[in-house]
């Protein structure tokens, strides 16, 4: 039996004007050692990029793991969801119109996100990298920062600004070397 989903998917099948309305892309998490992640959280246009500080919780690696337990990795669905929602509200409202999610276990509270936060919510289509390359490039950009293989739980939220600050004032050929910042600025002072 097929169930519908309740949310539109990104991709080519969109009319133009709905590919409009979309602001912000995420891009659920880097993984490092030991299951640690860090979520990515990058305006389409601008490329401004917000990182997610995603700690591990309480109880984590104490005694073997419990099947269908809580995630206590830091980087399931109500983490996610906590720390998206957190972010998400400090944002320009002409910011958050939507949000556009890769598909995984981790995003099964979008729908409790879009009633806290008012989010329209859309899905990339299952391993389809290409509808979602702003991420993947920032993610790319990211690992110069943080390794793979490196234990990415050991950063504090101000470090994870700081390589935030770091990525926003970078200048990119994409934005004519602008930065992502002073794209966002124009951008907000034009809307």
């Amino acid at each position: 039996m097929k169930v519908a989903r309740p949310v539109r998917r990104a991709g080519r099948r969109n009319p133009p004007a709905a590919r409009l309305t979309r602001a912000l892309r995420l891009d659920p998490y880097i993984v490092g050692l030991d299951s640690s992640a860090i979520g990515t959280l990058v305006e389409r246009t601008t490329r401004f990029t917000l990182l997610l500080h995603l700690p591990r919780m309480a109880g984590h690696g104490d005694g073997p793991r419990v099947k269908n337990g809580p995630a206590l990795a830091g980087h399931g669905a109500e983490a996610v969801r906590d720390a998206i929602a957190r972010v998400i509200m400090t944002l320009p409202e002409q910011l958050r119109r939507s949000l556009t999610w890769d598909q995984g276990a981790e995003m099964a509270e979008h729908v409790r996100l879009r009633i806290d936060t008012g989010l329209a919510i859309y899905f990339c289509e299952p391993r389809s990298p290409w509808q979602r390359g702003t991420n993947e490039n920032t993610n790319g950009l990211l690992r110069q920062y943080f390794p793979k293989g490196t234990d990415l739980s050991r950063h504090s939220r101000g470090d994870l600004d700081a390589v935030a600050l770091a990525l926003n004032t970078r200048p990119r050929k994409t934005l004519q070397w602008k930065t992502p910042a002073e794209a966002l600025n124009e951008l907000l002072h034009s809307a």
